[in-house]
C-alpha cells in the first residue's frame, strides 16, 4: 500500500524539520518480525510493502520553508500556492497530486513515533468501511496528556475532542468506532476522500475536518481510532488566538446549517439554541478579550452566512444513504 502524507504549511519552518525527521523514522514490522523503515520513494517498495510519499503544500509562507524543505529533504514533493488560501485549500491540493491509496493530512507542528504510519494503515485494512482513521494525539509538551482520542459530535451540534486533556492510560486504546478524525493527523481512504469531495474550501480553516466527517458520515462510512498511531502535537502553533475564535465560531453554525440532517435540527433545535447563547453569554462576560470578541464577530458572520449555508446543505443532504436514527445514535448527549 502507498500512503500519501499531506503537511499543510504557513510560515512553519520552526517545526518543519522535527516532523519531516519522524516522518523519514517511520518502521514497519516486516513478515518475518523485523522492523524495517518504511520506503519514502514511490514505486520502490514491493506490491505488498508499505510505501509513504510525502508533499508539503506551501501556502504562500514569507519564511524559508521551501528553500529549508529543498536543501534539506529532497524526497518531499512540494506543491506551493500563489497565495494564502487556507488550509481546506492546501489540504485539497496535496491531495489532489498525491498518489497513494491512502491520504494522510498531518500537521506540520507534530512529531510522530515510528509505528504511526503502520498503525494507521493496519487499522484501515482492518475496518474496510472505514473512511476516516484518527490518530492518537497528545500534546507535544506534556507527552502523557492526550489531545485528542477520536471526535465526537454533540447533539447540540459542538463536536468535542474525545479525551482531551485526560492523562493517557490506555483508557482509549481499543479500535473504537468514532464521529471523525482531527484533521492534523487523520487518514482518508482515497474512494471515501473523492467521493464525499475533499474538505470544502468555503470554510478556508477550521473545522473543515468536522465537515467532511459529517459527509463522510451521511454517505455511510465509518470512522475509527486507531490507539498505537501516536503523534505529539503543538496546540495551535500556526493558527490560534483570535483566528480561531473567528472561523471556529462563524463555521461551527455552517456546519450545522449544511450537514445536520433536518430531523436532528429539530429534535435538538432547544440544545442548538442553548449551546449557541452560551458560547455568546461567555463572549461577552470576556469582551475586553480580544478572542472573545472575535468568536463573537464569527458568531455573526456565521448568521449573516446562514442563507449561503442552507443552499449548500442541498448538495450534502442529497448524498444521504444512511437512517437518520444510526446518525442519530452517534450523537452524545450532554
Amino acid at each position: 500500500m502507498i500512503a500519501s502524507v499531506v503537511i499543510p504549511n504557513y510560515n512553519g519552518l520552526r517545526f518543519l524539520a522535527p516532523c519531516l525527521d519522524a516522518l523519514r523514522a517511520q518502521t514497519v514490522l516486516a513478515d518475518d518480525g523485523r522492523e524495517v523503515k518504511v520506503e519514502v520513494e514511490i514505486g520502490s517498495a514491493s506490491a505488498s510493502a508499505l510505501a509513504m510519499e510525502v508533499i508539503l503544500v506551501d501556502d504562500a509562507s514569507t519564511d524559508d520553508s521551501v528553500a529549508f524543505v529543498q536543501a534539506n529533504y529532497p524526497e518531499v514533493k512540494i506543491v506551493r500556492l500563489a497565495r494564502n488560501s487556507g488550509l481546506a485549500v492546501g489540504c485539497n491540493a496535496g491531495a489532489a497530486v498525491a498518489r497513494g491509496d491512502l491520504l494522510v493530512m498531518l500537521n506540520n507542528d507534530t512529531d510522530v513515533e515510528p509505528g504511526w504510519l503502520a498503525a494507521l494503515v493496519e487499522a484501515a485494512v482492518a475496518h474496510p468501511q472505514a473512511g476516516a482513521i484518527a490518530s492518537k494525539m497528545l500534546l507535544f509538551d506534556r507527552r502523557d496528556t492526550l489531545h485528542n482520542a477520536g471526535d465526537l459530535m454533540a447533539a447540540d451540534g459542538i463536536p468535542r475532542n474525545r479525551g482531551v486533556w485526560e492523562v493517557d492510560r490506555g483508557q482509549y486504546d481499543a479500535d473504537v468506532a468514532i464521529f471523525g478524525g482531527c484533521g492534523g493527523g487523520v487518514a482518508y481512504r482515497r474512494e471515501a476522500w473523492e467521493e464525499a469531495g475533499g474538505f470544502d474550501e468555503r470554510l478556508f480553516m477550521y473545522l473543515e475536518d468536522v465537515d467532511l466527517a459529517w459527509r463522510l458520515q451521511l454517505l455511510g462510512w465509518e470512522a475509527v481510532f486507531a490507539p498505537q498511531a501516536r503523534l505529539y502535537h503543538h496546540l495551535s502553533a500556526t493558527g490560534g488566538g483570535t483566528l480561531a475564535s473567528f472561523y471556529v465560531g462563524r463555521n461551527t453554525l455552517w456546519v450545522i446549517a449544511k450537514d445536520m440532517p433536518g430531523l436532528l435540527i429539530r429534535r435538538h433545535f432547544g440544545r442548538i439554541v442553548v449551546s449557541q447563547a452560551r458560547v455568546t453569554w461567555d463572549a461577552l462576560r470576556a469582551w475586553r478579550g480580544v478572542s472573545a470578541r472575535a468568536r463573537l464577530r464569527g458568531q455573526l458572520a456565521g448568521l449573516v452566512g446562514l442563507p449561503r449555508a442552507l443552499r449548500w446543505r442541498r448538495e450534502v443532504q442529497g448524498t444521504r444513504r444512511v437512517n437518520l436514527e444510526d446518525i442519530n445514535g452517534l450523537l452524545i448527549r450532554g
